[in-house]
């Protein structure tokens, strides 16, 4: 039997299942309850007004809401019972902007803090929380649109480091960075094309680095909005890493001179 292929965009119904609430009772009684809800996959040009009323107050509880074809939603559910509505939970509440900065002003720390711009593959966020824990960070703020949320295969890529990093979902990404530079955060954006290599980059101080999208890398406005931006050096063949490995290579250079 020939193996089904997803586009990178669809969801991957087998690494999701476990946070992925269907039907319309599913996901009002997870509203009710307060549970934090990624992402809502609502029947395109469906005229039924309660499903409608429900996909608003997920928006307004914080969800992002896609319409999509009814077909890519009966290709999505496992139960079979959609009911022109698929929601993702996140695996783990979200924490705010300000609660990472009190967590490094609670350790006595100037903090470190990592930015995803538009990641879309969940092993590769999972990989960045596990790093950015290891290496005592103190948070990490992604977007809501254009990101993978806080998914069930984000928790397990994390190895269990979901559960101490603070993870923040910003609506703006440039916004929460110029806020970030208003309190004395500095804002590091990492390309190949970097002014500055990373070793001469002072991370010792409030700290940000921005890791782009696996694809594309950082957006222009994210990168105009940074304070400087830096690059690994690379002596192979091939010019770019994958964004966990940057991250990685980045937030323990930072270590290295916090340690000195």
């Amino acid at each position: 039997m020939k193996e089904r292929r997803y586009r990178k965009e669809d969801l991957q119904p087998l690494e999701a299942v476990e946070g992925q609430l269907e039907g319309r009772n599913a996901l009002t009684e997870a509203l009710k309850s307060g549970r934090t809800i990624d992402k809502v996959f609502i029947a395109a040009g469906d005229t039924d007004k309660g499903l409608h009323r429900l996909a608003a107050q997920a928006k307004e509880a914080g969800a992002v809401v896609v319409p999509v074809d009814r077909r890519r939603l009966d290709t999505m559910s496992v139960t079979h019972s959609h009911q022109g509505i698929i929601a993702l939970a996140a695996a783990r509440e979200y924490s705010t902007v300000e609660e990472i900065l009190q967590t490094a002003q609670d350790r006595g720390e100037a903090p470190l803090i990592v930015i995803c711009d538009e990641l879309t593959d969940p092993h590769n966020l999972g990989a960045i929380l596990r790093s950015a824990e290891c290496a005592g960070a103190h948070g990490v703020i992604i977007p809501k649109r254009r990101s993978v949320g806080m998914t069930a295969v984000v928790a397990k890529a994390s190895a269990g480091a979901v559960e101490y990093m603070k993870v923040a979902r910003v609506t703006n990404l440039n916004t929460t960075i110029e806020e970030l530079k208003q309190k004395g955060v500095w804002v590091f954006g990492t390309a190949a094309e970097g002014s500055e290599p990373m070793y001469q980059a002072d991370l010792t101080g409030p700290t940000a680095i921005v890791i782009g999208s696996e694809g594309d890398g950082m957006s222009r406005l994210v990168r105009e909005n940074c304070d400087v931006m830096v690059h690994i050096p690379m002596k192979g063949k091939i010019s770019s890493l994958n964004a966990s490995c940057a991250a990685t290579i980045l937030l323990y250079e930072a270590v290295r001179q916090r340690l000195n």
